[in-house]
């Protein structure tokens, strides 16, 4: 028989865990993700599970301060000009600019220009002090297309759900590793994107297509998304999906961006057209 302290430590701890599993929101676990979400398409996974094992750490090395090619948009350069960008509401952007580092703000922010088929640089940091945890810290995204999102997030020792952590595909994928940086680091993103296609019907022709490298270290590989990226749920396709702005989230955590640069990707034969 064990002896009284012995009971009542069992008895503490049990209740500590009925208390703590009480103060969770419905349907979210003590470890970070969901239970009550859909089943992702291929039957393995629920959106943002719980039990969705992370992805192996390897730590990369610096690969920031890349020049744009000659044919590329610079969006966010060396300087404050904001010319390419607005609030997703149309109004000018709110977010502080200085010394060409953009730092997130109130509101999504997206290019006044719309893409199809890109290649995509970006720079981003998180705040030098770690504070929160999981989606709580230094949590932003880039969407393109305008809704298809590659997650930013600090996911240095920072457990999360796995299709919510850095270089994530929203909700569906996880990046292969967990190539993060240490907070305060500037990190990037390298991004090839093919946007949907649809006939003429309406109906979905070929998913988008991703290919993410994160600190230089590859990602995703030629990846289909599932549909547009959500909280807790994947979105369908619509013919509207095939072609949007580049987005930067705001998620309430301070992030800074810089060196933003797209090529768009067209076939050799259209190019030729336009230096004839």
């Amino acid at each position: 028989m064990p002896s009284t302290r012995s009971a009542l430590t069992v008895a503490a701890i049990a209740g500590a865990v009925a208390w703590g599993a009480l103060a969770l929101p419905f349907g979210q676990q003590a470890r970070p993700g969901y239970d009550d979400t859909p089943m992702q398409p291929d039957g393995k996974w629920r959106v943002h599970d719980s039990r969705r094992p992370q992805p192996p750490v390897v730590r990369p090395v610096s690969f920031v301060n890349i020049p744009p090619p000659g044919d590329a948009v610079v969006l966010l350069g060396p300087g404050d000009d904001l010319s390419a960008w607005q609030m997703d509401d149309g109004k000018p952007v709110s977010w502080s600019i200085s010394g060409g580092v953009l730092q997130s703000g109130k509101g999504y922010v997206r290019t006044r220009a719309e893409f199809t088929d890109i290649q995509l640089h970006l720079e981003f940091a998180t705040p030098s002090e770690a504070k929160g945890d999981s989606q709580g810290r230094g949590n932003s995204g880039v969407f393109l297309a305008g809704v298809f999102e590659i997650q930013v997030l600090d996911s240095f020792e920072n457990p999360t759900y796995a299709d919510g952590q850095a270089a994530a595909m929203y909700g569906q994928h996880p990046p292969q590793v967990n190539a993060s940086c240490p907070p305060g680091e500037w990190q990037s993103y390298d991004i090839a994107f093919t946007a949907p296609r649809f006939a003429a019907d309406g109906k979905l022709s070929a998913p988008a297509i991703v290919t993410v490298f994160h600190n230089g270290v590859l990602v995703h590989n030629a990846r289909p998304f599932w549909g547009p990226t959500a909280h807790k749920k994947i979105d369908p396709y619509v013919p509207s999906t095939a072609r949007g702005p580049l987005r930067l989230q705001d998620h309430g955590n301070p992030v800074r961006f810089r060196n933003i640069w797209v090529r768009e990707l067209r076939e050799p034969d259209e190019r030729a057209r336009d230096h004839e």
